[in-house]
């Protein structure tokens, strides 16, 4: 091994781009490789929402208070990424309405701002309530442009070292006595092999595929979210205030709101089929607190496959999975040095993601490294230097 390990990060994602940047801006040579363009997986198939936590402050406290802390690092690093919407998880007469109370008080106790508002107060911050609306609670939610904030990533992670190759898929993990020592990636058709000392495999719902070209069986959940951008202009996120449900939020860009979500296992995230009855359901769900969603237009419709994890057979060294995150260590777990998988989390927690695996990257070659991606702003706002040209997935109309 050379002072300086190279590693391998596969896929190009928000988590994937975030941990290249944490390893790169802490010495390490770093390639990125992504089979097609950044943002091309769950990243670029997501409703844009910037979490304050209050979605699981309820059910998952844990995800709760880190959605919270990172929403406030996000915001400081990346606000040129960042509308600052606000959110409002509202009461209507279909749903429970000690949830409302229940909500409110598991905020305050994973340290979620939270206001409570009546109906009228609501409807001055959003206008498409429905009359029906009778109390809310407002968080600090936002939306988020995905696809610049990967960006960004990645040409930061670029300015301190590493390689970013998007349209390269990795084909092949060659291992030895010492655990991993090559892989090979295919660019326009050709094949290359490059040494490597180390993999993180972050390639979401495709984890198990990287996995399994190590010799390794990784096991996901992969699931289904159906999305729709409207033409309904929103001021603010709204959610419905129940349990967690169906097509129960609506997340404002601009003059358009993207609908989301359902949630319904798959087999491949390559090959599933996409139904009508989902759009239709997050326009039934949601028309009753957002009236003007019954003339709405769909722009466009989405599915993306969220990569969840069951830790409960597995060794993880980070995150207790519900919505959280779990970094397998293949050396423990596999008797493969050199090489672990980060899956599960969400987009508002890929920075804490990366920077628990870049901790565990550098702990496995004894070396000594602070994190500094949570102070450092990302390229591309006020005063830092623009974005560097990747391709990216194809955004959705009108997107920011």
């Amino acid at each position: 091994m050379g002072e300086t390990p190279h590693v391998l990060v596969v896929g190009g994602g928000a988590t994937g781009t975030g941990i290249a940047r944490d390893l790169a801006m802490r010495g390490l040579d770093v390639t990125l490789a992504e089979r097609g363009p950044l943002a091309s997986g769950a990243t670029g198939r997501m409703h844009g929402l910037l979490h304050s936590g209050a979605r699981y402050a309820v059910a998952d406290p844990e995800s709760a208070r880190a959605c919270i802390a990172e929403n406030d690092v996000l915001r400081s690093i990346a606000d040129h990424c960042i509308d600052d919407t606000g959110g409002l998880f509202v009461q209507h007469p279909d749903d429970p309405p000690e949830y409302l109370d229940r909500k409110r008080e598991a905020c305050r106790e994973c340290s979620i701002p939270v206001e409570e508002l009546s109906g009228r107060e609501a409807r001055e911050r959003e206008p498409n309530l429905s009359k029906d609306v009778s109390r809310a609670l407002a968080v600090p939610d936002g939306a988020v442009d995905p696809y610049r904030l990967t960006v960004a990533n990645a040409t930061s992670a670029q300015r301190h070292g590493a390689d970013i190759l998007p349209g390269t898929p990795v084909t092949n993990l060659e291992t030895d006595d010492d655990g991993i020592a090559s892989a090979t990636l295919r660019s326009n058709d050709a094949t290359s092999t490059v040494d490597v000392e180390y993999v993180v495999n972050a390639a979401g719902a495709w984890a198990p595929d990287i996995a399994a070209l190590a010799g390794i069986d990784v096991s996901t959940r992969p699931t289904k979210g159906a999305l729709v951008l409207t033409d309904v202009e929103s001021a603010t996120v709204v959610n419905r205030c129940r349990p967690k449900a169906e097509g129960d939020i609506l997340v404002p860009h601009g003059t358009r709101a993207v609908l989301g979500a359902t949630d319904v296992p798959v087999e491949d995230p390559d090959e599933f089929p996409t139904n009508d009855d989902e759009i239709e359901l997050l326009f039934e769900e949601l028309e009753p607190v957002v009236p003007a969603l019954e003339n709405a237009q769909a722009i466009e419709t989405f599915w993306g496959v969220r990569p969840l994890f069951d830790p409960a057979k597995d060794g993880a060294v980070a995150g207790d999975i519900t919505r959280g995150f779990t970094v397998l260590d293949h050396e423990r777990r596999d008797d493969c040095p050199g090489m672990s998988t980060v899956v599960g989390g969400k987009f508002t927690t890929h920075r804490q993601m990366a920077e628990a695996v870049s901790d565990h990257v550098c702990a496995s070659f004894g070396l000594d490294r602070e994190c500094e991606t949570a102070s450092t702003p990302l390229p591309g706002g006020g005063g830092t230097p623009e974005l560097a040209s990747f391709p990216v997935e194809p955004p959705i109309p009108e997107w920011s």
